[in-house]
Order: C-alpha cells, then sequence, then structure tokens
C-alpha cells in the first residue's frame, strides 16, 4: 500500500519548530533565522514533503502562479523572451502557465484570459505582436494585474502597462550606421502592417533618413520569417541601386542574405545589409550579421517585476510604458558602398 505523503506538521517536529515556521519557510517570509530556515529546509528534503498548494491558495488567495499568453513559437525573438520570463519568474517563487493562442483572433485571447483565471493565477503576462492583441487586452478586468509585452511608444500606452525594446531608437540606429558608413540611402525589409512593433521600426527608420535628408524608398513586408526576407531581397536585388538594407528582425536578414548571394551580389562589397535582434546565430553568419541587440533576459526581468508589484502592492495605474534601450552590434555585413555608387 502507498504510505501517506509527509504532513506539514511532521516537517515541523522533525525540525523542531512550530507549523507556522514552517509555513513563514515555504512563503518566503523574511523573518526566520537562516539557522531556523536551513533545519527546516533539511526537514522538507529528509521528508520529500511536498506543499499543498491548492491548499495554500485557499489560504493565501495568491497561487504562486503567472499566466503567459504568447503566440507564435517559431520566431527566434519571442521564444527568447518565453524562456526569460520563465527564468525570472521562477527566481522570483513563481511557476508560470502558457497560453498559446492566434495573434489576431481577439476571442481566443479572451479565451486564453479567460481560463488563466480559471486557474486562479496572480497575474497575467501578454504579448502584443498585433493590433488585434492589443485591443482585446483591453477589455482584461482591471482588477487582474496585467502586463503587455511589446511596442512602448507614448501613442500606444492606452491600457495595460507595457514592457518593450524601444524599437524606434533601435532603428534609427541602424539607419544611422549605414548612412555614416557612406550609402546615399537605406532601404527597408518591415514586419507585418499589423505588428505594432514593426510600425515603430518603419518609424525610427522613416525619421532617420529624413533627418539626415535622404530620400525615403519605399518599404518592402515581410512577415518576420526568413522566406520572407528572401522574396524582399529579390524584388530589392532588382534595383542596382540598393547598397544598404536595413531588416526588421534578423531572421528576414537572414533571407536576403541568401537572396543577395543566389544572386551574385556580395556582403558587404556591394550591399550592405543590417538586422535586428541579435540572435545568437547571427554572429556565425557568412558574413556575421550586424544588428541590433536588445536584452530579452532585461525584458523577461521587468516584466516580472512590475506584474508582481501590481499582485504584492495592489497598484494597477502603471500604464507608462517601460522602453529598453538597444544597442548597435558591428560584424562584418556592413561596410562603405562600392565607389561606383558613392555618390549616385
Amino acid at each position: 500500500m502507498r504510505s501517506r505523503a509527509p504532513t506539514l506538521n511532521q516537517v515541523a517536529a522533525l525540525a523542531g519548530v512550530s507549523h507556522q515556521t514552517v509555513s513563514r519557510v515555504l512563503n518566503h517570509h523574511a523573518k526566520v533565522s537562516a539557522n531556523t530556515r536551513a533545519r527546516v529546509l533539511a526537514a522538507i528534503h529528509q521528508l520529500d514533503y511536498q506543499p499543498n498548494t491548492a491548499a495554500r491558495t485557499l489560504v493565501t488567495d495568491r497561487s504562486q502562479t503567472i499566466g503567459l499568453i504568447t503566440f507564435d513559437g517559431t520566431l527566434a525573438g519571442p521564444s527568447s523572451i518565453v524562456w526569460a520570463i520563465q527564468q525570472a519568474a521562477r527566481q522570483a517563487g513563481y511557476f508560470v502557465s502558457i497560453a498559446n493562442v492566434p495573434p489576431s483572433d481577439a476571442s481566443s485571447i479572451q479565451d486564453a484570459v479567460t481560463r488563466l483565471r480559471q486557474q486562479r493565477v496572480d497575474g497575467i503576462l501578454s504579448f502584443t505582436p498585433t493590433t488585434t492583441a492589443r485591443t482585446a487586452l483591453r477589455d482584461v478586468p482591471s482588477a487582474i494585474p496585467l502586463v503587455a509585452i511589446g511596442a512602448t511608444t507614448p501613442s500606444r500606452a492606452i491600457g495595460p502597462p507595457t514592457v518593450g525594446i524601444d524599437n524606434r531608437a533601435g532603428a534609427a540606429l541602424a539607419t544611422r550606421h549605414l548612412l555614416a558608413l557612406g550609402h546615399h540611402t537605406v532601404h527597408h525589409v518591415a514586419g507585418p502592417p499589423d505588428c505594432p512593433e514593426a510600425s515603430e521600426r518603419t518609424t525610427g527608420w522613416r525619421h532617420a533618413l529624413r533627418a539626415a535628408g535622404r530620400p525615403v524608398p519605399q518599404a518592402r513586408t515581410g512577415d518576420w520569417s526568413a522566406a520572407s526576407g528572401y522574396r524582399a531581397g529579390e524584388l530589392l536585388i532588382a534595383d542596382r541601386s540598393v547598397t544598404a538594407i536595413f531588416c526588421g528582425n534578423d531572421q528576414m536578414a537572414i533571407g536576403v542574405l541568401h537572396a543577395l548571394h543566389a544572386s551574385g551580389r556580395s556582403v558587404p562589397g556591394n550591399v550592405s545589409v543590417v538586422g535586428f535582434d541579435d540572435l545568437p546565430e547571427t554572429a556565425f553568419l557568412l558574413p556575421p550579421l550586424t544588428t541590433i541587440r536588445h536584452d530579452f533576459a532585461e525584458i523577461g526581468r521587468r516584466s516580472i517585476h512590475l506584474l508582481i508589484r501590481q499582485i504584492t502592492d495592489d497598484v494597477r495605474n502603471l500604464t507608462i510604458p517601460t522602453a529598453i534601450s538597444p544597442r548597435l552590434v558591428v560584424r562584418s555585413s556592413t561596410a562603405p558602398p562600392p565607389v561606383s555608387s558613392s555618390n549616385v
């Protein structure tokens, strides 16, 4: 027959403390001495005691679980942020329950919120990769701690507090880098038009060109994938005056590099290419990709910190967006334009 699971009182008896002290240790209470905490943890380990989370939730009205609404798991950037969130949540003593839904289906997003609430999560983090996703979050009851991850421009600050990269600044960095090398203008492969982050990167690129008094070419549109970058690259290759391309993410930049290689145009000899994200693989491409780096781990830490602040302090009016500054990482995919193109 199966033996009964050890109880909290048995842990207390073995450690020589009260059951209230064991509860304080389990709940990471600060007012427990290091020696007492060590004895309790040793007793928990010896008995293989597993806290009854359901019972604790009923007593504390806290599940120590955070809901995370995600979308396209095939994209490297969001996947890196999901990993960072899970690590930051674990360090803060929280579990993460993930709901993956289509980003442009408002009803699916609302259903995900309902399912997570039924699991009694303490708060919800949600990616906002599309305008539909951001709008759907505005219908979440204000009593629920909620943080969005995505575009952070002040014009989009209506709704839940938001954590994300300063996309405009990153795009401007990429564009100014290419102009400083001597390129007459910079072409752009943008992300999906319904994606606020893609729109911000396009805006940063356009503003940097206008500020420099340079012509603004028509942007080509992709869907964040390498395949869409390849298709956009094929279109750009048809124009022999193109010497510099800024891509909205690294995956599309990889597709552009392939298209250029397939056409016999060298990088950076004929065309310079800049990406956005600084994925781990970009340093090992041929040539290594110049890109805009943003700290996925910092996005995870800040979003978790902001959500836990709402949970523990019962604060909801944190609508000011948190924009994390990116930086330019220069590698071998950018160089001055060919001499014949320098005065185009």
